[in-house]
């Protein structure tokens, strides 16, 4: 994929107004120097999202949302990173450069083809399911309506090796083109013959409606593998697509939670009964992808399995793709089927409202996760419990920043023993600290106040002259603060949203956004002065870590001759300092 250069996204960020970008889909009212609103990502009744247009971000109060016109777009529009980067790009009257592994003019028109060339055989399917008797009888039997057979574009692939091949392979250069795009097979002497027959032809659909790959259903069980997808393609990689998903969001102008299936026919016989809000990995376990993309479409996630050990098994794999991304606002849950019953049936025998009210009673991540943890584990014993702790402290370590991880951790220790508020025997007992040792919170306090200053307005790291002296220093939050200094500096025009913008999808995203989104007191004439003040203070800090440092290794081995030159260089500086 081309990569778009960090100095496009600082100067489109710089051109576009978010305000604008913001105001154009979500009614804002003027606060001070900020703009208002009732969040767009979450229901509440009073206005806790706001819109910086100094720092060209926004950020809601109530859920957490934040981010920049990009990330808006991405979230409101359901857009990926580059479609909402061309749709910003377009507004500003901007080309989009990809410089690195740029698709050449003839790349472009390979795409084109192969859209064209799946396009066809969407159509060529759908005619012949027309034609087919047995296949309109298998849908009927089955209930689906026209209405949903034409929503969904499903087609019928007929019996026999060479239909598609004959229809649409008129030359040796339309041949290669459709295998290309999955829809051939070769066996061991060369032969090529169509992939799918006398099949059920489910269309998947990109993010654009656009066809980029099929599902094909057998009618009876005995006839092959149920369901035939089609191969990884150039268009197709079914780890990051989900099916019905263009549907869902054509269905829906808000969509409030999206349910995860596992057979395309499932989606269908849902979306027939009126539950418009399903989708369907293809033929594979949900993915970190998936589990991105679900909850970049939806705040609440269900996962409808099998109640068989295979069900609870693919219900595992999709807490541990969802639970890194189970940010505050986020849900997601997991309702098991009776044995021998899917959704597709289920709905059929129950209708929509008995449906709902089994994803009413769906088991909540949480739940399901110390239950599974804890099914084989006897938490009477102390072996039990340290067991439980040493399987689940790595998977909530995963778990975003946020009142979710700490409720998880909580519970945890309620089950252990450990941490919280348990008592440990070995806890040592609190050493006096000595009269020049910072304490930690007022460490803390100095570098998170100089991070708010460069969020409130990044220039200001300019007039550092880039001398700043404290790389080394062992402090929660230095590196951090090294980092957005050494940005500002490579790209000085880059602003609080573009530096955020930097920092997606990292952990220190979060907290971040917390401080762009505060209000500093004071003006640019005072936060110059205190980030000054914080980088000086933060070099003096460092001066007295490295002479303890020395005194350390004096105590332990000695120092050579030019351990005994730095010390006495420090300790001259020491001595200046108190001047």
């Amino acid at each position: 994929m081309a990569r778009i250069p960090d100095a496009f996204i600082d100067d489109l960020l710089a051109r576009s107004d978010i305000v604008e970008v913001v105001g154009s889909r979500v009614p804002l009212k003027r606060q001070g120097k900020e703009y208002a609103a009732r969040c767009p990502f979450h229901d509440e009744r009073s206005a806790s999202f706001t819109v910086s247009p100094t720092k060209q971000f926004y950020h809601c109060f109530g859920c957490g949302a934040h981010g920049t016109a990009i990330s808006f777009l991405m979230n409101y529009d359901r857009l990926e990173f580059l479609d909402a980067v061309d749709e910003l790009a377009k507004r500003a009257g901007m080309e989009v450069p990809r410089n690195e592994n740029p698709r050449s003019p003839q790349q472009q028109d390979d795409s084109r083809e192969l859209y064209s060339a799946l396009e066809a055989a969407t159509k060529f399917f759908q005619n012949n399911l027309e034609g087919s008797d047995k296949a309109r009888s298998y849908l009927d039997g089955r209930g689906v309506d026209e209405e949903n057979r034409a929503r969904f574009q499903i087609g019928y692939a007929p019996d026999g090796y060479s239909g598609l091949r004959d229809a649409l392979g008129k030359d040796e250069r339309r041949m290669k083109l459709l295998d290309r795009a999955g829809l051939f097979s070769k066996n061991d002497r060369g032969h090529v013959y169509d992939k799918f027959r006398d099949r059920v032809m489910f269309p998947i659909f990109d993010r654009r409606g656009r066809v980029i790959a099929f599902g094909g259903r057998v009618f009876e069980k005995d006839d092959g593998p149920k369901y035939l997808n089609s191969p990884e393609t150039a268009l197709f990689h079914k780890g990051r697509e989900l099916y019905g998903l263009w549907q869902v969001r054509q269905a829906n102008q808000k969509i409030e939670r999206l349910i995860v299936v596992e057979g395309y026919m499932d989606v269908v016989s849902l979306f027939q009964f009126g539950v418009t809000q399903a989708v369907a990995t293809l033929g594979t376990a949900t993915t970190p992808d998936h589990a991105e993309l679900l909850f970049r479409n939806a705040p609440d996630v269900f996962f409808c399995f099998d109640g068989d050990a295979a069900g609870r098994r693919a219900g595992w794999k999709a807490l541990e793709s969802v639970l890194p991304r189970m940010k505050d606002g986020r849900q997601a849950f997991f309702l098991f089927l009776p044995d021998g019953e899917d959704p597709d049936t289920i709905v059929r025998k129950e209708g929509a409202e008995a449906f709902n009210e089994r994803l009413k009673q769906a088991t909540p991540l949480s739940q399901f996760f110390f239950d599974e943890l804890t099914r084989e584990i006897n938490l009477g014993t102390l072996d039990g419990k340290a067991r439980l702790a040493e399987r689940a402290k790595p998977m909530l370590a995963q778990i975003p920043d946020g009142a979710f991880g700490d409720l998880m951790k909580q519970q945890l220790a309620q089950l252990t023993g450990l941490g919280g508020n348990a008592p440990s025997a070995r806890a040592p007992m609190p050493q006096r600290q000595p009269a020049r040792t910072i304490q930690p919170v007022a460490k803390r306090s100095l570098v998170r106040g100089a991070i708010a200053v460069l969020l409130q307005q990044p220039s200001l790291a300019l007039t550092l002259g880039g001398k700043h002296h404290f790389q080394g220093l062992r402090l929660p939050g230095v590196e951090l603060l090294l980092e957005l200094l050494g940005l500002v500096e490579q790209r000085p025009d880059i602003s609080t949203g573009a530096l955020l913008e930097h920092f997606d999808g990292r952990d220190e995203q979060a907290s971040l956004h917390t401080l762009a989104a505060q209000t500093l007191a004071g003006d640019e004439a005072m936060w110059t002065v205190e980030l000054h003040d914080a980088v000086g203070q933060l070099e003096k800090q460092l001066l007295f870590q490295r002479i303890d440092d020395l005194n350390a290794k004096q105590r332990q081995q000695g120092l050579d001759d030019t351990d005994k030159y730095e010390m006495r260089e420090l300790l001259k500086a020491r001595a200046n300092l108190r001047l």
